[in-house]
């Protein structure tokens, strides 16, 4: 049976924070992911999704129907130009939410674990409140001024700028990959191989998956249960 959303990804709302930075945009927080690839398919108002990988810096409007996803070791950084609103689609849904992801603070942060944990959390959990909204609009300027200094020592020749921060991202997490590596087997590998599962069924006749068909259903979020995400306020679904 398969009781986790399909093929094994995560799935949540994405309003796209609207305060300003220091450099005059909108938006959230940059932040690469170390194995998970992420997607924005958008559903309203207008923006732009920040990249920087090895194949350089690129910014690609946002706008409705708009469908873009990046793998990986993409630093990417979402700009808000006017009420943007995304659904997201995560690959390996659990790995994410298990701390997947590092936030592009200045090296000396990145450096020092306790540091980068201080700076990372907010005030009080991720419910929407207007203490944790300032927690999270610090960490977002914080993680704006590493990345704006990435990608200039990136774009003025420094090729090691981004294996340096990947070394320290790497660093930070690496007490973590045991834990990744079960919620992948339990999740999007199992997901993947029941299907290998029901091909095998289907060629002896076996009709058992066919029969235990159901419909699983989730309400719309409720408006208490927003959590103020990295890039924006979320609407979580578990989908488990």
């Amino acid at each position: 049976m398969v009781s986790t959303f399909p093929g094994g990804v995560g799935v949540s709302g994405l309003s796209v924070y609207d305060w300003p930075t220091a450099d005059g945009l909108c938006g959230g927080s940059p932040h690469v992911h170390l194995t998970c690839a992420e997607s924005y398919v958008v559903v309203g108002g207008a923006g732009r999704v920040q990249t920087l990988n090895h194949k350089g810096f690129t910014e690609t409007p946002l706008t409705p129907g708009t469908v873009v996803w990046f793998t990986p070791g993409t630093v990417h950084r979402a700009v808000n130009d006017g009420d943007l609103r995304i659904v997201v689609v995560m690959q390996n849904s659990g790995l994410p939410e298990a701390g997947d992801a590092v936030f592009t603070f200045p090296a000396d942060v990145l450096a020092d674990r306790s540091a980068y944990d201080r700076a990372a959390a907010l005030a009080d959990g991720a419910h929407v409140h207007a203490t944790n909204e300032e927690s999270a609009r610090r960490r977002r300027d914080l993680a704006i001024e590493g990345f704006l200094d990435l990608r200039r020592r990136f774009e003025s020749g420094d090729q090691a700028a981004l294996d340096d921060f990947y070394t320290a991202a790497v660093r930070l997490k690496s007490d973590r990959f045991d834990e990744w590596e079960r919620r992948w087997r339990s999740g999007a590998l199992a997901s993947a191989e029941r299907t290998g599962d029901h091909l095998a069924a289907l060629r002896t006749g076996d009709l058992t998956h066919l029969r235990d068909a159901e419909l699983h259903h989730h309400p719309a979020p409720a408006p208490d249960d927003r959590r103020l995400g990295m890039c924006g306020r979320l609407d979580v679904y578990d989908l488990t």
